[in-house]
């Protein structure tokens, strides 16, 4: 996590300073396979400070991932770790990728085509050291945690992302908040942030044209509310570390109403998951099951969720991934889970059983330090 902030998790500061074997060479450019690149991929950044770049792994199912393509983002990452969920982003309609780059201050788009993916634009994130983005129809907003700190909103058109005028709105407090992610309910309505150093969620009311009002903050039920996820009914799933304590992770669910100011209303207050450093949260598709990575312990805990949003543990060790798993994504039919290890510098992918279990599939290693961000199609 972010170094300069009070809750930092020193497990995976080690993690993340732990070198790792340089990446295989691969193809630049556009990488085709059987089935394109719109399904059966996983992207990641590199996050390097030399130049940020996407990379494309094939994943096919039950098999080892392997590296198709890397891109240049035509911008500069940190090296370390972001402390953050959300830095690599599919569009909802899988037509785009978008990629922060915390160092250069800009997030990039790329278009996917069915034989490959192209850089489409480059533009500043409107703040200081973006960490998250996100996208709902067309909108996306951009988490600056830096500075200030602030979320910034743009119009994708066509991959060339459009400032939108009147859009940037400050978080909880100007600066020292610590944010984490950034992420629109499932309905576009809602836009929400966690912040882990003030212990807070900050949440916006998205109006007609993608603008927002102005932040509501509420208290977290647990400390250090890190990463999210929303299930199909608009049910927040938020992780909180409680500032990496031994065992003390946790994970709480909450429900917004239409009527009502974007003010999350809690569901299940801290669930533990028995491990340590819960911070990267995914839920599938069908909402029935989330996940979660517990930085500290190396493992993978699962719960069940209901259509109410109520959650309960289901095993507090569906999986060991490796050391420091960070970033998590599923895979848009719900069949995989893969996992991107900071202390391994390489990513696990698991296949998702009807009841939630989870089976080991492959691992693509050699992953360059620092990389950040986990998407999948």
């Amino acid at each position: 996590m972010n170094p300069s902030r009070r809750h930092t998790f020193k497990i995976l500061g080690l993690v993340l300073a732990l070198g790792g074997p340089t990446l295989p060479a691969a193809a630049h450019g556009h990488d085709e396979d059987e089935d394109g690149t719109r399904a059966g991929h996983v992207f990641t950044s590199t996050n390097a400070v030399a130049g940020n770049e996407l990379l494309v792994y094939a994943a096919p199912p039950n098999g080892a991932l392997t590296l198709r393509a890397r891109l240049a983002t035509q911008g500069q990452g940190t090296g370390t770790g972001l402390g953050n969920q959300g830095a690599v982003t599919l569009s909802g309609n899988g037509r785009f990728l978008f990629v922060v780059n915390a160092l250069s201050n800009s997030v990039s788009t790329f278009a996917i085509r069915r034989h490959g993916l192209l850089l489409r634009s480059t533009v500043d994130s409107g703040g200081q050291r973006p960490v998250s983005v996100t996208e709902h129809g067309g909108i996306v907003y951009v988490l600056n945690a830096e500075g200030a700190g602030n979320v910034t909103g743009f119009r994708n058109v066509a991959g060339m992302l459009q400032p939108l005028p009147g859009s940037t709105q400050p978080l909880s407090a100007a600066g020292g908040t610590g944010p984490a992610q950034v992420g629109f309910s499932p309905d576009g309505d809602v836009l929400l942030v966690t912040e882990k150093a003030t212990n807070k969620l900050t949440s916006y009311r998205v109006r007609h044209g993608g603008r927002i009002g102005a932040p509501v903050v509420t208290a977290s039920a647990g400390a250090t509310p890190f990463g999210f996820a929303f299930d199909r009914r608009g049910h927040a799933l938020v992780s909180e570390a409680f500032g990496g304590a031994a065992n003390a992770s946790a994970v709480s669910s909450y429900g917004f109403e239409d009527w009502a100011p974007a003010r999350p209303m809690l569901i299940s207050t801290s669930v533990g998951t028995t491990q340590t450093a819960a911070c990267w949260v995914v839920v599938t598709p069908d909402g029935r099951h989330a996940y979660v990575t517990n930085t500290g312990s190396g493992t993978i805990s699962s719960y069940s969720v209901r259509k109410s949003g109520q959650i309960a543990l289901a095993q507090a060790v569906a999986a060991t991934s490796g050391a420091g798993p960070i970033d998590a994504a599923i895979s848009a039919d719900g069949r995989g889970l893969f996992v991107l290890n900071a202390g391994g510098n390489s990513i696990t992918s698991f296949a998702i059983a009807r009841d939630g279990s989870l089976t080991a599939t492959g691992a693509a290693s050699g992953l360059p330090a620092g990389s950040n961000g986990l998407a999948a199609n």
